[in-house]
Order: C-alpha cells, then sequence, then structure tokens
C-alpha cells in the first residue's frame, strides 16, 4: 500500500511519518548484543505482523508513540551514544519504515559514528528488502517463530511464515554470515546473523519442529538463542497463552537444542526471570507508558 499519498495507513497501522515508541540503552538483549554497556535501542511503533500474544502489543498493535522527525531522532539517539556509550544501535522491528530508518544510518554514519547497527526483525521480510538493507545494517536479529503453519496461521495470520521466514533468514546469513564475537566474553558483536526462537506454552512441537528445521537448513553454527520469557499480557482466547512457560517445557526444547548439537546456543532459563509467575509484570516484559519500560536493574 502507498502510505506516502495523504495519511493512509497501511497493514503495519501506520502511515509514513515516522512513530517512535522509546529510546534508550537496553540490556536484555543476548550477551553479544549488550556487552557491559548495553544495546542502543530505538522501538518503531507499529509492526508488519500482528501476533496475537506479543509482549510488545502496546506499540505493536495498539500504536504508542510518537511522531518524530529526523533531526529529533538524531538528537535522541546522538545522546544516547553519548552518555551510555552504548556498544550497537538496535532498531526494534523497523521493517515498515525502513526508508526512515536507511536514510537516518547514511547520516548517522555521515556524522563519524561507527558503530554497529542491529536489525531486530520478526522474520516475515521479503529478500528483496533485505537486499536493500544490507548496506545499512551490520548485524540481523531475526525470529523464526513457527514451523507449524497452522499456528502461525492462528497465532499471527500469516500460514506462509515459515516459509518466508527461512527465505529471509537464509539471505541475511548470505549477506552478513553467523554473529561474531560468539567465543569471546569481552568483545560486543560487530557483524552477522543471530536467530530467535520463543517458546509459547502449550506448543513445543512447534519449537522442537523449528529447531530441527533450523538446524537442517544451516547446520549446528548457527547462533541461535532460545527465549522462555513469554508472559501474557492480554487476555487470550487460547488457555494456553494465559499462563508462562512451565519450566519442564523450556526443558524438553532445550534438551531437542543440544541433541541437535547447536554449537551457539543462548538460553533464557525460565527460573531465571524474575516475577514471571508472581502475578505482576516481569522486568523483562516492557511498558512503554513509562520513560524506563524496561524495569531491570542497570548492571
Amino acid at each position: 500500500m502507498d502510505r506516502v499519498s495523504g495519511s493512509r495507513m497501511g497493514f503495519c497501522k501506520q502511515s509514513a511519518e515516522l512513530r517512535i515508541a522509546y529510546i534508550g540503552p537496553h540490556f536484555g538483549e543476548e550477551p553479544p548484543l549488550t556487552r557491559t554497556r548495553g544495546s542502543g535501542t530505538i522501538f518503531f511503533t507499529g509492526c508488519s505482523l500482528r501476533c496475537t500474544f506479543c509482549q510488545n502489543h502496546q506499540i505493536s498493535r495498539d500504536g504508542l508513540g510518537e511522531v518524530m522527525e529526523m533531526a529529533g531522532l538524531m538528537e535522541r539517539v546522538e545522546t544516547m551514544i553519548r552518555k551510555g556509550s552504548v556498544h550497537n544501535v538496535n532498531f526494534v522491528t523497523p521493517d515498515h519504515f525502513f526508508p526512515h530508518a536507511f536514510r537516518f544510518i547514511a547520516e548517522l554514519r555521515g556524522r563519524g559514528h561507527s558503530l554497529p547497527m542491529v536489525f531486530n526483525l520478526s522474520g516475515y521480510q521479503s529478500g528483496d528488502l533485505l537486499k536493500l538493507a544490507h548496506a545499512h545494517a551490520d548485524i540481523y536479529l531475526p525470529d523464526f517463530k513457527y514451523a507449524d503453519r497452522s499456528l502461525a496461521e492462528k497465532l499471527s495470520g500469516c500460514r506462509n511464515y515459515p516459509d518466508v521466514a527461512l527465505s529471509a533468514i537464509e539471505e541475511t546469513i548470505a549477506g552478513k554470515g553467523f554473529l561474531d564475537s560468539l567465543e569471546d566474553d569481552f568483545f560486543p558483536a560487530s557483524q552477522g546473523v543471530l536467530v530467535r526462537h520463543l517458546i509459547l506454552p502449550g506448543y513445543v512441537e512447534n519449537s522442537l519442529d523449528a529447531l530441527t528445521t533450523l538446524f537442517l537448513e544451516f547446520g549446528r553454527r548457527l547462533p541461535l538463542s532460545l527465549m522462555s520469557q513469554y508472559c501474557p499480557v492480554v487476555p487470550h482466547d487460547d488457555p494456553n497463552l494465559n499462563r508462562t512457560l512451565a519450566k519442564s517445557e523450556f526443558d524438553l526444547v532445550c534438551a531437542h537444542a543440544l541433541d541437535l548439537g547447536f554449537e551457539h546456543l543462548f538460553v533464557q532459563i525460565p527460573e531465571e526471570a524474575p516475577g514471571a509467575n508472581a502475578g505482576k509484570r516481569p522486568d523483562f516484559v516492557p511498558d512503554f507508558r513509562l520513560d524506563r519500560p524496561f524495569t531491570a536493574p542497570l548492571p
């Protein structure tokens, strides 16, 4: 859809105006991204998917965020870089605003900033779009949410998600390779791809099949992050999605990843998520109505 003519809204529920929900250092990404000073995140309003379980529903579905001109964005990001000394600039779900992101990165680099640029993506992107992104992105963090087409249709409205996401991951790897700095505890990552998979409660088979698919397609050296952070933030018709992930479910998926032989595996163990089952919003689930959406204390 042409979002430039007038103020038409696309499937992402956004017009051509750039809308940003949050800018600031974030310490909840994988260690190669955050290291000691955090990842400099820019959370974009809207999304090209409509996952019913989205942890960021306030911005992806409900439209929370503010319209921002390029000059204002540059000022905010340069302040974050200067004060926070972040290791990278992390664009979270930027694909529906890629023209703005591409222009911004060109201007940022023109000002002498050489930090790695991270594209944090849903996995539901076309290869042609990603080919355009290669000139601007250094690191890709794509999701691989589903191997089960029926589940993809039920929860995200896109039955073709597995095929699109596999092609997208293949394109990002072709452009940047696997994530570097995987075996060094000091140097932050500067280039490459790390794939994420969120384990959904009640859908362990989808996760097992997703890991098997990734292994068969990309091999044991693929950097992989298993996330157990799912927390119900809105009521669901599906009772599975009204609870957090059980430790036993996580253990099954993690054991399968180890049995497959993934060599670069990041895991988020459920018991390490304070508050996940205590009837309150866990630290890693953001509230974008706050000045600091992520309430976990800074290191």
